[in-house]
């Protein structure tokens, strides 16, 4: 079964080398929106795949981190890239470019992290990241599998590469977050204490 949270951000950036000169020449922004989807073939004690609940804890505050940001690909101009970073306090450094297929991609990455080093306490069986959707527009989106995680001809994308801003850790409710995750320590989910037996 697949079950599929949406998440919203607004996020600005300029997408090099794409055929479009107001994108690749132009600072611009989107309205986001985001659709994490996962799968199993159990319930949990709640009788559900993941409850909605705990997506609102680390997975939200790393999809918000591109909220009102700017994202840079770490190759791009120098001066550029300082600028963004002395007259944005929320930016983010990608070691891909910031369009709508690697955004895809990084939240993939970022999120299936996540699930990986947590600890399920409710039942959860065999529940995973099966697909991320990323809206840059109404007309427009794509859609990430983890097969295109693992291609390196779409470019390498490592929890390390990535770079958030101060403010945006500060800003997190737990500011060690990316630390503990680039690290893998474990996430802990609550233990629920069922009302109905089974």
């Amino acid at each position: 079964m697949l079950i599929r949270k949406l998440f919203r951000f607004e996020n600005a950036h300029i997408v090099r080398n794409c055929t479009s000169q107001r994108c690749s020449r132009s600072i611009h922004g989107h309205s986001y929106q985001v659709e994490i989807i996962l799968e199993a073939q159990a319930f949990d004690q709640g009788q559900m795949v993941y409850d909605f609940g705990l997506l609102k804890g680390h997975i939200k505050d790393l999809i918000d981190s591109f909220d009102h940001a700017i994202a840079f690909w770490d190759k791009d101009n120098a001066e550029y890239i300082a600028y963004c970073q002395q007259f944005s306090a929320r930016w983010i450094s990608l070691p891909v470019s910031p369009s709508a297929e690697q955004f895809s991609r990084l939240i993939f990455v970022l999120v299936d992290a996540v699930l990986k080093q947590t600890v399920m306490q409710n039942g959860e069986a065999d529940v995973a990241l099966y697909s991320v959707i990323v809206h840059e527009t109404q007309t427009g989106y794509a859609q990430c599998f983890r097969a295109d995680v693992d291609n390196p001809r779409m470019g390498l994308i490592r929890l390390q590469d990535i770079i958030f801003s101060s403010q945006i850790q500060q800003e997190w409710s737990d500011p060690t977050l990316y630390e503990q995750l680039k690290n893998g320590q474990l996430f802990i989910n609550p233990v629920v204490e069922p009302q109905v037996r089974l």
